[in-house]
């Protein structure tokens, strides 16, 4: 469940930042990066510090209330210790779940979607088929402004073949075919053909029909049976997360220099920031989020887009 934060006023932040990493990585593991951000990893858990102009931010995270109470009571402690010129004071918020994060506040939400370029009839009215017919499940779909990322990417990459890895009802598809070169092709991998018909007289109305292979079977089936040569201009991830690194080390390895691959839901509601959350899905994506971060293969970038969007860019 945990999380917590703290916003303590200082001058003096990114000293205490390298006070707290060089003294407590002498027991635990502590980090300092390039930019003065330190994280501190106990046995009971995770803390990262945050140097600003005039305020160090504390981010508290573990497994139960007990250990984040531990987390907070060490890092507090050794911060005091080191303010010999000042009275800090650390004030911890109450502890929250993870899965009641909003990244993207609604407000904000609706704001991003009244600010991008605004979708055309084709893809509005597949958004209302998609509603209609699906139901509880349409939140599948990506959002307009997603698909215009989408769509933009693609056309930045000059790309004639990209993949996607999960359908659904052909939004996202309908919105990288549009983005394609001309000759482009879009192999899109998923399990249903029932979710993908529904986009199929969408495809056809856009005169992207033609640019989408879609092969109806388990995705790395698929993605195992292409050629190895990195030939992917770009590809988009969306599908069950348990797979999702497998996946995408089967995409990189496929692609061209310069090549994208994004990938949807890497916060998976906010649930990926809280330990607590151990599920095989939980766990898949957030080893892959640490690997992606770590992999000298690729620049990436994690947005703070919908549910978490990360963009990689193969070296």
């Amino acid at each position: 469940m945990p999380l917590a934060t703290a916003r303590v006023t200082t001058t003096r932040p990114s000293r205490y930042v390298k006070q707290l990493v060089s003294h407590m990585g002498h027991k635990v593991a502590a980090t300092l990066a390039p930019d003065g951000r330190g994280t501190i990893t106990l046995t009971s858990g995770t803390c990262t510090l945050s140097p600003m102009a005039d305020r160090l931010e504390l981010t508290a995270t573990a497994v139960d209330a007990p250990s984040l109470a531990r987390v907070q009571d060490v890092i507090t402690r050794h911060l005091v210790r080191f303010a010999t010129q000042e009275e800090l004071a650390v004030e911890w918020t109450s502890a929250i779940d993870g899965g009641e994060l909003e990244p993207t506040a609604p407000v904000v939400g609706e704001y991003l979607l009244a600010h991008h370029t605004p979708v055309d009839g084709v893809l509005g009215e597949l958004a209302v088929a998609t509603r209609e017919a699906a139901a509880d499940a349409a939140h599948m779909q990506v959002s307009s402004d997603e698909g215009a990322l989408l769509t933009m990417l693609t056309r930045l990459t000059g790309a004639r073949l990209a993949v996607e890895i999960g359908v659904f009802t052909g939004y996202s598809a309908l919105c990288i075919a549009r983005g394609l070169e001309e000759g482009g092709r879009l192999i899109a991998c998923d399990i249903s053909e029932e979710w993908a018909a529904i986009g199929r007289p969408y495809w056809e109305r856009a005169g992207v029909a033609d640019r989408i292979d879609l092969r109806v079977a388990p995705a790395l089936d698929t993605l195992r049976a292409l050629d190895a040569e990195p030939v992917i201009d770009i590809a988009f991830i969306d599908a069950d997360k348990g797979n999702y690194p497998a996946y995408y080390e089967e995409i990189v390895r496929r692609l061209r220099p310069g090549g994208l691959v994004v990938l949807d839901n890497v916060f998976l509601g906010g649930r990926v920031l809280d330990p607590a959350y151990g599920e095989e899905h939980h766990v898949a994506v957030r080893r892959l989020n640490d690997m992606i971060a770590a992999d000298e293969r690729v620049d990436a970038v994690m947005l703070p887009v919908r549910d978490g969007v990360t963009i990689a860019r193969r070296r």
